[in-house]
């Protein structure tokens, strides 16, 4: 039972390990107060005190940890260190327990307290080993002194599993932590999967134009004074504020002051306060749900009532409207300089309105006041003014005799007689004709920028589409996309569907999957809308020559490694040292198929000593026959260097050394062939085959037969037989593109080709076809570095919102986590049967909407998270985690629908409809 335990413990700390190590990785550094972090110290703390002696946890000794680590602190340094480590911090628990205000005047203490949760303290001395990196040689000692501390059946008495505890301490205490608080740390580093059910849950009860978001990944230095994404020591620093305290002196306070903050809703109690500094005065409401001590709890209820909450500068209000009711405690609406009214404060009963005017009044003493200035009544104190109105039988004004009691409105108008005084003697029809060339003065840049924006739209956008917009409903409706129907009709008379019309089906609604396989062709190129059948069987011809010439190249080389290991092995057997010897041609890597041959003779050689005489025997024999055979050869030097002449042909090769591929055709044969090549599937002529060349087919014979053998492995065409079929086609091509040669991905792009084909021959033309454009995205084209400008280009004029965030999060406008896109067209982002469409449309999108549409299926899937990647603020390291875990879970009848309403938005601006 001891045993199954301690490995269930093992197997659990490998696991956080794993988890700790791939965080610091992604982050460079771990929070201190992961969740993980809590788990690891768990754990670690049952395998410390499985099977402990009870004399040395001591009889009433609450804390065992604590009472093995100070036992340890006896005779082991760091176990020393740890203790005063502790105890300081427990000291700090204790006094903030016992008098809070100590703390506040040890900041730095307090701030060390502060980062210590209640799931930490549980743990504190495994957690405290941990951060000081303490912890592994802790662990350690107590593992080579477990006689003295341990009973049996302890696990660290454990030959085994003792000594791999320890180990597994390594790792962890060399990261680093950060005791940094972001604004929630159970939010930190989630899953690619949880981010997107948080979106999809909050996004269902919270309004889209909400300011408040979740917490971010890493907590951003923030400079505006907006409520959002605040820690949550902010928060509770923001409701203290409301009260007296040594910065702000509170003139007026108030609850249940009603506010409706949206139209939708019914009015909300809070608390209103009056505050005053030394260089401005602030008016505050907090809804009463922010107001009840518990707002360290971020739920979905809670965040909301943030949005509500107003602070609000007095000196931004020009006018202040009291609207009085028999019934009421009355209400003040705030109008701004700008002419816009914060919600209306609805007074409870009891002179609270005439109160609050009082306290604002006196605020604004001595540089601001009220117009008209609150009076003074003798008994009474401040009262509203009384209203005059014009005496119907004398010049002067009369006082109103209206009782105190009926319902009065008034405006103020708050003035501050070192610059305001001068604006409010103005004349109303000089501020009404300021206002008036304000308005067209804004309306006019505004339309101005537009333009401007128009233009650079045009400039940088106008290449990406083109310029005719398809429609998907005319004449007919494509979603259904290409039908066998369709095709069988056009098959019958090519004259019933234009070349374009099967473009415009293809690029709405795809192919029907039983018909790729004939479709396909003709998309990438390969097949002609017009072309016969006989053009067909001539392509098929062109292949197998081809196939030809590759295969006597690779005999060749095979040919001779053999040879070059037969001579070593031969100088082995008759005693000569091989270093005098050197083999000096053809310093290229072996195949895995040689050095096997040369294990099997070497075994051989040292079981059998008759066997050396036989080895050079042979060796000799191929000497005397290379030389009779091939007169175009110079011959074997006494090194049995084979040298081949500059003019030496493939083929030719191939026959003199009777490989076992099939016999190649004549050379007239083979010019005949050359007679017949279509030009958009050229082969390289029958040239001589120099030294170079052979060393450089063999380098990229290498690389080709290592992708092959790990291509899709999972997936169920790639049986052994057509992974013959995939290297046959790859080795094909690179023949005819050796000054390109292999690049890692390009077995990506043919597998899929391949596993809807199904023909050697169709999907090597077919990927030939497809190469013409993907090519230049490897490394030796540049239009990579196209795509990030245009990506950049696009998503600065469509979303300037997400083009914002990414430059301030490091800047990540680069789009290098676009890199595999563009290299694969998403083949790694999608299952198989979602890269057929994905494939399928850009094809067809050539012809029909935009020859890049790859940028758009790109910006799609940008688009198709953008809230997720707003809300959880992700840098460059969050955004490529998230699309590496999102792989092939993407929805992409969705990602294609988006992609194509982004081509035509471009169309529609650039148009400027």
């Amino acid at each position: 039972m001891s045993s199954e335990l301690s490995q269930v413990w093992l197997g659990d700390l490998k696991s956080i390990k794993e988890k700790l190590h791939y965080k610091h990785i992604t982050r460079k550094f771990v929070h201190a107060d992961s969740s993980h972090i809590i788990s690891f110290c768990a754990v670690v703390e049952a395998c410390v005190l499985h099977g402990l002696k009870r004399r040395i946890a001591g009889l009433l000794c609450s804390n065992k940890v604590a009472a093995l680590f100070m036992k340890v602190a006896k005779s082991f340094t760091p176990a020393e260190e740890l203790c005063h480590k502790v105890q300081e911090l427990e000291q700090l628990i204790e006094n903030s327990k016992q008098n809070n205000s100590s703390l506040s005047n040890d900041r730095s203490r307090q701030s060390k307290l502060a980062n210590l949760p209640p799931q930490a303290l549980k743990h504190l001395w495994i957690r405290t080993a941990l951060m000081e990196k303490l912890l592994d040689k802790i662990v350690l000692y107590l593992v080579e002194n477990s006689s003295a501390f341990y009973e049996k059946e302890a696990m660290l008495m454990d030959p085994v599993d003792g000594p791999i505890l320890a180990s597994l301490l390594v790792g962890p205490c060399a990261l680093e932590y950060t005791k940094v608080k972001t604004a929630d740390h159970f939010w930190t580093d989630p899953s690619a999967d949880e981010l997107v059910q948080r979106h999809r849950i909050h996004s269902g009860h919270c309004r889209q134009d909400s300011p408040s978001r979740r917490p971010a990944l890493i907590q951003k230095r923030q400079s505006s004074g907006s409520m959002d994404d605040r820690p949550l020591m902010w928060v509770r620093e923001y409701v203290e504020s409301l009260h007296q305290n040594s910065r702000a002196t509170l003139l007026f306070g108030k609850n249940n002051v009603l506010v409706q903050p949206r139209d939708d809703m019914e009015a909300i109690p809070g608390y209103l306060s009056l505050h005053q500094t030394a260089d401005l005065m602030t008016l505050k409401w907090t809804p009463n749900q922010l107001m009840n001590g518990n707002v360290g709890e971020l739920d979905s209820e809670k965040s909301v009532y943030w949005d509500y909450a107003m602070t609000i500068r007095l000196e931004e209000i020009v006018y202040l409207h009291c609207h009085q009711q028999v019934n009421s405690g009355g209400t003040v609406v705030l109008v701004s300089q700008d002419g816009i009214q914060r919600p209306p404060l609805h007074f409870p009963k009891g002179g609270h309105l005439l109160q609050f005017l009082t306290c604002l009044e006196t605020g604004l003493l001595p540089h601001g006041q009220l117009d008209p200035p609150l009076w003074n009544q003798r008994g009474k104190g401040k009262v509203f003014p009384k209203l005059r109105k014009r005496s119907p039988h004398g010049s002067c004004d009369s006082v109103s005799d209206k009782e105190d009691d009926e319902a009065t409105d008034y405006v103020f108008r708050i003035l501050f007689p070192g610059n305001q005084m001068e604006f409010s003697k103005a004349p109303l029809k000089l501020l009404c004709d300021t206002m008036k060339y304000q308005i067209i003065s804004r309306a006019f840049y505004g339309w101005l920028a537009y333009c401007r924006h128009l233009s650079t739209v045009r400039t940088h956008l106008s290449a990406l589409v083109n310029t005719t917009i398809v429609d998907p409903d005319v004449p007919c409706d494509a979603k259904g996309g290409l039908s066998v129907e369709v095709w069988g009709r056009f098959l019958k008379d090519s004259s019933a569907y234009e070349e374009k019309e099967i473009h415009r089906l293809v690029y709405f609604g795809g192919v029907a999957p039983s018909l790729r396989k004939e479709v396909w062709p003709f998309l990438l190129g390969h097949y002609q809308f017009t072309m016969t059948e006989k053009s067909r069987l001539e392509m098929q011809i062109m292949y197998e020559q081809t196939m030809k010439e590759w295969q006597g190249c690779e005999a060749i080389v095979r040919q001779r490694e053999r040879e070059k290991h037969a001579e070593a092995l031969a100088r082995c057997s008759s005693g000569a040292s091989v270093e005098r010897g050197p083999v000096q041609r053809d310093s290229t890597i072996s195949t895995d198929a040689s050095l096997i041959e040369v294990v099997q003779d070497t075994e051989i050689s040292k079981s059998k000593e008759t066997s050396e005489a036989e080895d050079k025997a042979k060796v000799e024999e191929k000497d005397i026959t290379m030389n009779e055979q091939s007169k175009d050869l110079k011959g074997v030097d006494t090194n049995m260097n084979i040298r081949a002449p500059e003019n030496t042909n493939v083929l030719k090769l191939e026959t003199e050394i009777h490989n076992e591929y099939f016999q190649a055709p004549p050379l007239g044969q083979t010019l005949t062939f050359q007679a017949h090549k279509s030009k958009d599937l050229e082969v390289e002529p029958l040239c001589p085959t120099t030294q170079e060349t052979l060393d450089m087919y063999l380098i990229n014979l290498h690389r080709i037969d290592k992708d092959v053998r790990r291509c899709d492995r999972t997936y169920w065409y790639f049986t052994p037989e057509n992974l013959e079929k995939l290297r046959n086609i790859m080795c094909s091509y690179v023949w005819q593109h050796l000054d390109t040669g292999y690049v890692q991905g390009m077995c990506d792009l043919l597998a899929p080709l391949l596993v809807i084909l199904d023909d050697e021959v169709m999907a090597f033309s077919c990927f030939t076809e497809l190469m013409k454009r993907m090519n230049q995205n490897f490394p030796h084209g540049g239009a990579m570095d196209s795509h990030f400008a245009n990506m950049r280009s696009l998503i600065q004029i469509l979303d300037s919102e997400l083009f914002e965030l990414m430059q301030q999060n490091g800047d990540y406008t680069h789009f290098y986590f676009c890199y595999r896109w563009f290299l694969l067209d998403f083949k790694r982002e999608m299952v198989y049967d979602d890269v057929f469409s994905v494939w399928e449309t850009i094809w067809a999108a050539k012809h029909t909407s935009s020859e890049h549409f790859v940028l758009f299926i790109a910006l799609a899937l940008v688009e198709m998270y953008r809230d997720i990647i707003l809300e959880n603020n992700m840098d460059f390291t969050d955004i490529i985690k998230f699309f590496n875990e999102m792989a092939e879970r993407h929805n992409v009848p969705q990602v294609l629908m988006m992609a194509r309403d982004l081509v035509h938005k471009v169309q529609t601006l650039i148009e400027n409809k």
